[in-house]
């Protein structure tokens, strides 16, 4: 979910709003290329809630002090990401650097020209390819061609209510049949079996649903890069998500707010969401408490009482699979080169831990270490405090078991169309959303799963011929 994968969407929104006048004017740091030695940079960061900006802007004063260069920091909203930069760079002011950049959205901007790729190869380089994630860089490069420097990652994931499960002696509910049974099970007057995504104006119910495909080897494209969405795997997903969400869930369009409100009341056993629900479920965050009968005298009932899945099987794939998002720092083609590359080897160095530290329940570290130090980052983000108005150790709030996970998840990340070449189609779906608007009419029985996977193919594509 960046869906806004877990900001809050309304601020973030809010927030775009009041920056986008001064966004488009002054986004120029004064280079008129590449390279131009003006010591001056703009970042702009998808990291754009205002405690998050003013945590950046810490960091950046540090960067500051340190090297001299002056950084204009300007925070910006990931769904109009795609229409500022086009803006951006239709009247010459794009920015130096992109911060928090999302796989399917580097993709757009690399497919249009518009990325600096040979500072992030010299970045890589000089940190050590050896002390970054393997799949992260795999996942963020076009072959040998490094489109940023890979950041952190979240992960989607599929929490339950563990005491629910072992009082009807239930397993957790890695695979689909699972959990279809515990939905089934568990689904009650005043209880729903699962929280899941169908609203189809969201990339959350894209991400929802792709995490539950992924499991079950349902793909965007073949290896001959023709839309799969009608394939068998797909078939399969496309009626399980259906039989999860309708059946099994909360009647009318449920959302990123919705699915988490409903869950955290105690009147669903099971909820998809991405890592950054952590926090909020630990009753960190005042403005999302959990509120279940329970969690009344135990704000932290839920962390206590849920177990989590980070890897699902469907019934026509040979492994589990995990679904995640990896997020990056790009330079653009009119970046001052060697500013911007002071910039984020600071950010991926000297800033890092405070960097991930924002939010270590949802920025993993990619970068696990030093050549000196090969757990150095791994090991801080285990240590980092989490949650907004309460803070404590991630460590001490979950498991060492949950941590190892979500570290591990990282290596077994996939994601839809980024391996088979197609991240441009990737980000054009983000923006059109097809498959979410198959999900939502298939879920409100507008039409069948099978219908659903015809449209949401059909659409595709329509995008992959206008991309060509």
């Amino acid at each position: 979910m960046r869906t806004k994968s877990r900001r809050s969407r309304t601020t973030a929104v809010g927030l775009t709003a009041a920056l986008g006048f001064g966004l488009l004017a002054g986004c120029s740091s004064g280079n008129s290329g590449p390279g131009k030695p003006d010591r001056g940079i703009t970042v702009w960061s998808q990291e754009n809630l205002p405690d998050r900006i003013a945590a950046q802007q810490k960091i950046i004063d540090g960067f500051e002090e340190k090297t001299g260069i002056k950084v204009h920091l300007v925070g910006v909203d990931e769904g109009q990401m795609p229409q500022l930069i086009m803006s951006a760079a239709a009247s010459g002011k794009l920015p130096d650097v992109i911060g928090a950049a999302p796989m399917g959205q580097v993709w757009q901007m690399y497919t249009n020209g518009l990325l600096n790729t040979s500072i992030p190869k010299e970045i890589i380089g000089e940190l050590g390819r050896d002390t970054f994630n393997a799949n992260a860089l795999d996942l963020t490069s076009d072959g040998s061609t490094s489109l940023g420097v890979p950041s952190d990652a979240w992960l989607q994931l599929l929490v339950y209510r563990k005491d629910q499960f072992d009082e009807k002696q239930l397993a957790a509910p890695d695979t689909y049949g699972r959990a279809l049974t515990a939905a089934k099970e568990l689904t009650a007057r005043g209880n729903d079996g699962i929280s899941a995504a169908t609203d189809p104006g969201d990339v959350f119910t894209s991400q929802s649903f792709e995490s539950l495909a992924l499991a079950n080897d349902c793909q965007l494209v073949d290896a001959g890069h023709d839309v799969a969405l009608e394939s068998a795997q797909c078939d399969t997903a496309f009626k399980t998500y259906d039989e999860l969400a309708r059946t099994y869930g909360a009647p009318g369009t449920q959302t990123v707010d919705s699915t988490r409100a409903t869950y955290f009341a105690g009147r669903s056993s099971m909820i998809i969401w991405s890592s950054f629900l952590l926090d909020e479920l630990a009753g960190l965050r005042k403005d999302a408490l959990p509120s279940c009968p329970q969690c009344r005298e135990n704000p932290e009932y839920l962390s206590s009482n849920s177990g989590i899945v980070t890897a699902m099987q469907g019934p026509d794939a040979s492994e589990p699979a995990q679904f995640g998002e990896i997020t990056s720092w790009v330079t653009t083609k009119t970046a001052e080169s060697a500013a911007s590359r002071e910039f984020i080897e600071y950010m991926m160095g000297s800033g890092y831990e405070s960097w991930f530290g924002m939010a270590p329940e949802g920025k993993i570290p990619v970068r696990q270490g030093t050549a000196d130090q090969p757990q150095r980052y791994i090991d801080a983000w285990r240590h980092s405090e989490i949650g907004v108005d309460t803070k404590k150790p991630f460590d001490e709030v979950y498991p060492a078991s949950l941590l190892n996970r979500l570290a591990d998840g990282v290596s077994n990340m996939r994601r839809w169309g980024i391996t088979q070449g197609e991240g441009a189609l990737v980000g054009a779906t983000n923006g059109e959303l097809p498959v979410p608007k198959a999900i939502g009419a298939m879920t409100s029985g507008q039409i069948s799963p099978s219908e659903a996977a015809r449209e949401a193919g059909d659409e595709v594509t329509a995008l992959q011929k206008s991309l060509q």
